[in-house]
């Protein structure tokens, strides 16, 4: 694996889980993981901290392995929580490492330098995003454009207000697959978000990096955590998305290389940035 020589000591940046690597598809999972490398404690939070939302996406580590292995496909999972440093932000992005995150103060992360940013840069955001561009081009070599599909999930509830959506789709401008994953499963009789709870337009992240500019087609799901808190929770949800994901990635243009414009960014911003990749 390639990213291997990136991956030194003893708590690596990511899991790589193998797959065909002519399947079409390549799976992410940016926030799998709550754990923090032992170097760095607990950051100055009780335990607790560690089974919310602000420290991991609850149930997409479950969930991103049996769609994975539903189709047969490699992903990429983190193995740090995002309090350590967020691999979905753009590397320039004021909230990569939060030092605030839904109202609770990060004492570690509080009072950080820029030298401790760049050293947590460099050993755990660059390794992961590194290993995905070496897992596309693998995958390109094969003769099969894959897509990426990134696995998130949000919290029921924010800030007192119930959240409705089941699933939702992220995405920027390229719907490709978003179009036919949102019918699909309206159609099924799901309450699904378009662009909910979040935006899929932000630069510099996951999508936006390794999607977006080169030109794959993707898709960012989110799944609202109390439905796949369990692993019998997440791996029923699988069963569900694999199929509609599958019809997606049949369609022949998904795995061709397509530019779209982006909400994220200017024309002439994008094409700057496409250049210089």
């Amino acid at each position: 694996m390639s990213g291997d020589l990136a991956q030194t000591g003893a708590f690596p940046s990511f899991t790589h889980l193998p797959g065909a690597l002519d399947s079409g598809a390549l799976f992410l999972c940016d926030h799998a993981s709550a754990a923090l490398p032992p170097e760095l404690g607990d950051l100055g939070l009780s335990p607790d901290h560690f089974t919310r939302h602000i420290a991991y996406d609850i149930g997409a580590a479950w969930l991103t392995r049996a769609l994975a292995a539903r189709l047969c496909a490699p992903a990429l999972l983190t193995t740090y929580s995002r309090l350590l440093i967020d691999p979905n932000r753009g590397g320039d992005d004021p909230t990569l490492v939060m030092r605030i995150s839904d109202r609770a103060v990060i004492p570690g992360n509080a009072h950080i330098d820029e030298a401790e940013v760049a050293r947590r840069k460099r050993h755990y955001w660059t390794p992961y995003r590194a290993e995905i561009d070496a897992t596309t081009a693998r995958m390109r070599a094969t003769g099969v454009i894959p897509a990426l599909i990134s696995i998130h999930s949000f919290t029921p509830v924010w800030r007192g207000t119930p959240r409705p959506w089941h699933v939702a789709a992220l995405w920027d401008c390229d719907d490709r697959l978003a179009a036919p994953f949102m019918a699909s499963l309206r159609a099924q009789g799901l309450n699904v978000g378009d662009n909910e709870p979040y935006d899929g337009a932000l630069r510099g992240d996951t999508m936006f990096d390794h999607a977006t500019l080169p030109g794959f087609a993707h898709l960012l799901i989110e799944v609202r955590q109390d439905l796949i808190a369990t692993p019998a929770g997440a791996a029923a949800w699988a069963a569900r998305l694999a199929p509609v994901l599958a019809d997606g990635l049949a369609a022949p243009h998904v795995h061709a290389i397509r530019h779209y414009p982006s909400r994220a960014a200017t024309p002439a911003t994008l094409a700057m940035l496409r250049e210089t990749r």
